[in-house]
C-alpha cells in the first residue's frame, strides 16, 4: 500500500501539506465538497493551475446521441452526461503585476485540509511573487448542508513583509475550457459548450447569469454577492469595487493597496438553481431568494448551520477504531463523503461519483441501493428515503421500458441520470435486470430499520410490487414446476446473459416474497395498485419454486447455471500489466470462462445468509476467491464481510486496507474522474456488516460481532427505529446501549442466537465469540492476491 507523503493521517481531517501537480485531479475529488444538490471539486480558489474543473448540479445534464455499429430492437438512442456548470469557486489574484499563479514564483507553503466535523475546506498559503512580493492567502469554502441552494468562500490576503497593490476578480464563469472527455467527435461536439446565455445581470458587488442547456433544454441559474472587508473601509482611499457580466462571465472586481498587518477579506455567497419546467423569471427568483437567505444568515452563520448539521449526524452515525489510525481516518473520510453526496439531494440520484467528478458519466447504477442506502439507511434514513423517492418518481420511465421490451412491471435503467436507460452495451446494460431486486431489497431495508408506514404505504408497496411483476414475467416455470430466470446479467460483468444467476434469483425471490406479504399488509393500497388474490399467490409461488442451481460434485453453488463447467482463466499465465482484464481480452473469452470481475455468489451470500448454511457459506467463498480477480472497486468489501463470518478474520482485515484506502490511496488509478461512492459506503458495510456482524432478519437487527487481532476496539452507532443504537465491541465483550429515540420504549435485537430486549439507557454486555474457520485461508489469483496489512499500515 502506497501513501502519498502530502497526505496526513489524522482522525477528523483530510490534510495536504504540499502542493503536488502531479496528484492535482486526486486531490481535486479528495477536497471536493458536495450536500448532494451542488458539487463543487476540490480545484484551486484561483482556477488554475487545475486537473479537472469541476462544478455540478444534481440532475444537471446533457442529451447526446449513442452511436451503435449496427442498430437493434430496444437500444437506447440517447444518452446522459453530466455538465461542468456555471463555475462560482474562482476568485483570482493580482499581486502587483503578476498574477497569484502557484505555478511561478517561489511557493513558500500550501496547506489545504477537509474537517470532517465542521464540513470545511481551509487553505493557507504563502507565495513570493516573480517580483519579489510575498503574501499569505487564507480561505476557507463550504457547500452548504442547511442551505440547499448555497455554497460560500472566505477569502483573505495579507502581505508579508512589504504593502502590495492587490487586485481581486471574483467569477461566474460559464463553458469554461474543459479536457478531452469523449474520443467521440459527435460527443464531444454536445459537450464542448452546453450552455447557451439566456440572461445576464451584475449589482454593486454581485451578478447573475442564467443558461440553457442546448439539447436537453434545462434552465441553470447561478448568483453571486460580495461582502468585502479592508483596509479604510468606507473612507477615502478604500477599497474600490467594480462588477460587470457578459454571456458567460459575471465579474465583481476589488482592488485595494494593503500594507503588512492588514489584510483584504472577501466573503462570497454563491447561490445555484435549475428546472426543467420552471420558466426563467421562475428560476431567477428562486436563486435570488436561495441568496437572500445566504447574505442573511452571513458567513458565520453558514459555518455554524454546517457545525450543527455534522454534529447531528455524527452523534447517531460516527465509528471509533482503535488500533488502527489509517482505518479511522478513512471510515471518517468515506462517510463524509457519502453523506455530501446524498444529503440534500433530495429525490434526485446519487450518482455513482457522487458529485466529485465526471467519472460514468455522473449516472447512478445499481450501487445506490446496495451499497450507498445500506449506510445511510442506519445513518441517515432520511436521505435514504428521498433516493427511494427519487426511483419511485421515474417509475413511468421504467414501465414504458418493460413495454418496450415485451415485460410486465418496471424496467428500471442500468445507469442514467434523469431515468432514462443510458447503457449502450446491453449485456451488461439490459441483461443486468437485478436492478429491480436491489431497488427492492432497499426498499424492504428502510421499512424494517425505519417502520416507516407512511412511506410503505405512498411509495413501498409500488416499487416492490412493480419489481415482483417484472420478476414474474421475465421467469418461468419450467417442467418440473421450478421458477427459471434465464439470459440474465449478474453482478459480475466478466460473466453475460446467463441462466439462473444464484443472486438474481435469491434476490428476485425476496422481492416477490416482500412483495406478497406487502400487499396483504396495505389492502387498500393493493386495490388501489389492481394487485389482487391472484397475483399475490402467483408471487409467492414464483418466490417458492425459484431454482438456486448447486454443483453435486464440487458441493459449491454455481455463480450461474453451469457456471462450474467452463474452463477455469489461465491465471498462471496472466500477468499484472494484464489487469483490468477488460482493457486487455475481449468480453467474449471472459464471458465463456471461470473468471470473476467481482463479488456475485460471493454478495448473495452477504446479502441473502439465510439462503446458505454454515458449511455452504465456507466451501463457496473459498471456491470463489480463487477465481475473483477485483478488477471493480465494489468488490472487497463483499469478500471482507464473508471472509469474517466464515471466520477468516486475518484476511478480513487484510481486505480493510484495500476497502479503506481505495480513494485515498488512489488504489485504482482513477480518483482523479471522482471518488467510488459505493466503494466509500464499502467501508461501512466492512466495519459493520463485516466486523459488527450486522443483518437484517425478518426485520430485527442481528449481531454477531468478531475483531481482527489488530483492532482492539470498534465502536458503531445506527439509528433503528428512531432512535440510536450503540455497540461498543472489543475482543473479550460487545456491550448494546439504546438512548432515547421517538416514542421507543425498547428495541429487540439478537446477539449472536440470543435475543435482547434492550431498553434506553439500560447497557447490556456480553461476551464476544471469535469464529473459527471450517476450511484454511483461501487463496486469490496470482497477482491478484490481497496485501498483508500489519498494524497501522506499517
Amino acid at each position: 500500500m502506497i501513501r502519498h507523503p502530502a497526505y496526513r493521517i489524522e482522525p477528523w481531517r483530510l490534510t495536504e501539506d504540499e502542493l503536488d501537480l502531479d496528484i492535482l485531479a486526486q486531490s481535486e475529488s479528495l477536497f471536493a465538497l458536495a450536500n448532494g444538490h451542488i458539487g463543487w471539486r476540490g480545484n484551486l480558489d484561483e482556477g488554475e493551475p487545475h486537473g479537472l474543473p469541476g462544478s455540478y448540479l444534481n440532475g444537471v445534464y446533457e442529451s447526446r446521441p449513442l452511436p451503435y455499429a449496427e442498430a437493434g430492437y430496444g437500444y437506447p438512442e440517447d444518452g446522459q452526461t453530466v455538465i461542468n456548470v456555471t463555475n462560482g469557486k474562482i476568485i483570482r489574484l493580482m499581486v502587483d503585476d503578476h498574477p497569484f499563479d502557484l505555478r511561478y514564483g517561489e511557493l513558500q507553503r500550501h496547506t489545504r485540509v477537509l474537517d470532517f466535523q465542521t464540513g470545511l475546506l481551509h487553505r493557507d498559503v504563502e507565495w513570493v511573487s516573480p517580483g519579489g512580493r510575498g503574501i499569505r492567502v487564507r480561505s476557507t469554502r463550504l457547500v452548504s448542508l442547511a442551505q440547499r441552494s448555497v455554497a460560500a468562500i472566505c477569502y483573505e490576503i495579507e502581505p508579508l513583509d512589504t504593502p502590495v497593490r492587490l487586485v481581486v476578480q471574483s467569477e461566474l464563469v460559464a463553458d469554461e475550457a474543459m479536457p478531452q472527455m469523449s474520443a467521440d467527435p459527435r460527443e464531444a461536439a454536445v459537450l464542448d459548450r452546453p450552455l447557451q446565455s439566456e440572461e445576464h445581470s451584475h449589482s454593486e458587488r454581485g451578478a447573475m447569469l442564467i443558461h440553457r442547456t442546448n439539447v436537453s433544454g434545462l434552465q441553470v441559474a447561478a448568483a453571486m454577492e460580495h461582502v468585502i472587508d479592508g483596509p479604510n473601509a468606507g473612507g477615502p482611499g478604500s477599497v474600490k469595487v467594480e462588477a460587470e457580466s457578459s454571456d458567460d462571465l459575471g465579474r465583481v472586481t476589488v482592488t485595494a493597496t494593503v500594507a503588512p498587518g492588514e489584510r483584504l477579506r472577501i466573503i462570497k455567497y454563491v447561490a445555484y438553481g435549475w428546472s426543467s419546467v420552471r420558466s426563467l423569471p421562475a428560476v431567477r427568483d428562486q436563486v435570488a431568494a436561495a441568496m437572500t437567505s445566504a447574505t442573511q444568515s452571513g458567513w458565520q452563520g453558514l459555518v455554524d448551520a454546517q457545525r450543527a448539521y455534522l454534529d447531528a449526524f455524527w452523534d447517531r452515525a460516527d465509528i471509533e477504531i482503535d488500533g488502527d489510525a489509517e482505518v479511522q481516518q478513512a471510515i471518517r473520510f468515506a462517510m463524509f463523503h457519502t453523506l455530501q453526496a446524498a444529503s440534500r439531494a433530495e429525490e434526485r440520484a446519487i450518482p455513482a461519483k457522487g458529485l466529485t467528478g465526471t467519472g460514468y458519466d455522473g449516472h447512478a447504477f445499481w450501487d445506490t441501493e446496495s451499497y450507498v442506502l445500506q449506510m445511510l439507511t442506519y445513518t441517515d434514513p432520511g436521505a435514504a428515503a428521498h433516493a427511494l423517492k427519487w426511483r419511485h418518481s421515474i417509475l413511468p420511465q421504467a414501465r414504458q421500458r418493460a413495454q418496450q421490451l415485451g415485460l410486465d412491471g418496471a424496467v428500471f435503467p442500468w445507469r442514467t441520470i434523469a431515468g432514462a436507460e443510458c447503457s449502450s452495451y446491453w449485456p451488461a446494460g439490459t441483461a443486468a435486470f437485478h436492478v429491480g431486486a436491489d431497488i427492492a431489497d432497499a426498499v424492504i431495508r428502510y421499512l424494517y430499520v425505519t417502520g416507516d408506514e407512511t412511506f410503505a404505504q405512498d411509495y413501498g408497496l409500488e416499487l416492490l410490487a412493480e419489481t415482483a411483476r417484472l420478476w414474474r414475467s421475465l421467469g418461468h416455470h419450467d417442467a418440473d414446476g421450478q421458477f427459471r430466470i434465464d439470459g440474465v446479467t449478474g453482478p459480475d460483468e466478466y460473466s453475460a446473459i446467463a441462466d439462473n444467476n444464484v443472486y438474481t434469483n435469491l434476490m428476485a425471490q425476496h422481492n416477490l416474497q416482500s412483495a406478497a406479504e406487502a400487499a396483504q399488509r396495505y389492502p387498500d393500497v393493493a386495490r388501489r395498485l389492481a394487485i389482487n388474490d391472484e397475483e399475490r399467490a402467483a408471487w409467492r409461488d414464483a418466490a417458492a419454486a425459484m431454482f438456486i442451481p448447486y454443483d453435486e460434485v464440487l458441493k459449491v453453488h454455481p455463480q450461474a447455471e453451469s457456471f462450474t463447467t467452463h474452463k477455469i482463466w489461465d491465471f498462471e499465465g496472466t500477468t499484472s500489466e494484464q489487469y483490468p482484464l477488460l482493457l486487455h481480452f475481449p468480453y467474449f473469452e471472459l464471458y465463456r470462462q471461470q473468471v470473476v470481475k467481482q463479488a456475485d455468489l460471493v454478495l448473495a451470500m452477504q446479502m441473502r445468509p439465510d439462503a446458505f448454511t454454515d458449511e455452504e457459506k465456507a466451501r463457496n467463498f473459498a471456491y470463489y476467491e480463487a477465481l475473483t480477480v477485483r478488477d471493480s472497486s465494489l468488490s472487497a468489501s463483499s469478500q471482507l464481510v464473508l471472509a469474517a463470518e466464515t471466520g477468516h478474520l486475518d484476511l478480513a482485515y487484510d481486505y480493510l486496507g484495500e476497502v479503506a484506502r481505495m480513494d485515498l490511496d488512489d488504489l485504482e488509478h482513477n480518483t482523479r474522474d471522482g471518488l467510488h461512492l459505493a466503494s466509500l459506503a464499502g467501508v461501512w458495510i466492512a466495519l459493520v456488516a463485516g466486523f459488527s456482524g450486522l443483518r437484517q432478519r425478518s426485520g430485527v437487527a442481528c449481531f454477531s460481532p468478531a475483531l481482527p487481532d489488530d483492532i482492539a476496539r470498534l465502536a458503531v452507532r445506527l439509528t433503528v427505529r428512531g432512535a440510536k443504537l450503540h455497540l461498543e465491541i472489543t475482543p473479550k465483550t460487545t456491550t448494546y446501549r439504546l438512548d432515547d429515540g421517538l416514542d421507543v420504549k425498547a428495541l429487540q435485537i439478537r446477539h449472536y442466537d440470543e435475543a435482547i430486549l434492550l431498553a434506553p439507557n439500560e447497557p447490556v454486555t456480553r461476551p464476544t465469540r471469535r469464529p473459527a474457520p471450517l476450511l484454511k485461508r483461501p487463496k486469490q489469483p496470482r497477482g491478484r492476491e490481497v496485501k498483508h496489512r500489519r498494524k497501522n499500515g506499517d
